[in-house]
């Protein structure tokens, strides 16, 4: 019978699951709350009980949200959304419980090893990638392999300072939403990205002047990350992108408005490929990885 390997993506409302071949084939997948309010122990009983469900797997791929110390397999900070997290030996306690590998990762580095291995970064030696959402988290690969600091917290760029404040407070889906909600004297939770957007198709001059702010805004901390780190390609993620139509081509604009032509005229810019299953296939190709550096198994191609 074929390995199979039970990957599975914890986001702070949602945990996307997924039982993959050992090349990577998606053999089935779901979801379920991830009941972050009821903090780490109960989604360590609940991933456990999701393994406790499968028949015969081979490792469990795990992408978390928090920051992740991927050597050791654990949570080394996480934010109050996600009480008693911190801590959590997700490594030790499934190898422990299970008899089987475990590996983790950060859930943005996991979003860009997907793209990376399965997505658009695919055969590229240098990628950038930016989750946009409630805040900015970002990733960096070079020749496949996450970058991630002496202390494991490279990347997190959404506390970037950029004129005006810190990257997140003017360039997220909630900062956003929060601007148009303030100039249209509404409150913020009656608006979302989808909404906004939705505005801007149909003519409505706020939304579409602070969309225009927003990508200036992305655009600027993106230049910045170019100047820095020069990469084949930029990938943008999150849930607004599902519009990449209405928002790559205002982003683009500023983009070249902000940087040099010999960095413009040579770098890729691309809404993530994968989706909801980005998270799980990362972990997928970060498990084979690391247990190649561990001395287990091979690591496979990206070409």
């Amino acid at each position: 019978m074929e390995k199979r390997f039970l990957a599975i993506d914890i986001g702070g409302t949602r945990t996307k699951f997924a039982l993959l071949s050992s090349e990577g084939e998606i053999l089935s997948q779901g979801e379920r709350d991830t009941e972050a309010e009821q903090g780490g122990p109960r989604i360590v009983d609940n991933v456990k009980a999701l393994i406790r469900e499968q028949q015969e797997i081979a490792g469990v791929c795990i992408s978390t949200a928090g920051m992740v110390n991927e050597k050791l397999g654990e949570i080394i900070h996480a934010g109050p959304q996600i009480p008693l997290y911190k801590g959590t030996e997700w490594k030790n306690l499934i190898e422990k419980e299970f008899s089987i590998p475990c590996e983790v990762e950060n859930d943005v580095n996991c979003a860009g090893l997907g793209e990376a291995y399965f997505g658009v970064a695919k055969g590229k030696k240098s990628a950038l990638l930016l989750t946009i959402g409630t805040g900015i988290g970002g990733c960096f690969l070079q020749n496949g392999e996450v970058y991630h600091g002496s202390s494991h917290a490279a990347m997190e760029v959404g506390y970037m300072q950029i004129p005006g404040g810190e990257f997140q407070n003017l360039a997220s889906t909630s900062a956003l939403v929060k601007r148009v909600a303030s100039r249209k004297k509404e409150s913020a939770e009656s608006w979302n990205g989808k909404k906004v957007l939705l505005a801007l198709e149909q003519g409505d001059k706020i939304c579409t002047e602070e969309v225009d702010r927003f990508c200036d805004a992305l655009s600027l901390g993106m230049s910045n990350l170019c100047y820095a780190f020069n990469p084949e390609i930029f990938i943008l993620g999150g849930g607004i992108m599902a519009r990449k139509e209405l928002l790559l081509p205002r982003i683009i604009k500023h983009l070249e408005e902000h940087l040099l032509p010999i960095l413009f005229k040579n770098m890729e810019v691309r809404a993530a490929g994968l989706g909801n299953q980005a998270g799980f296939l990362g972990a997928f190709a970060n498990f084979r990885k690391k247990q190649a550096e561990r001395g287990f198994g091979k690591t496979e191609s990206r070409a």
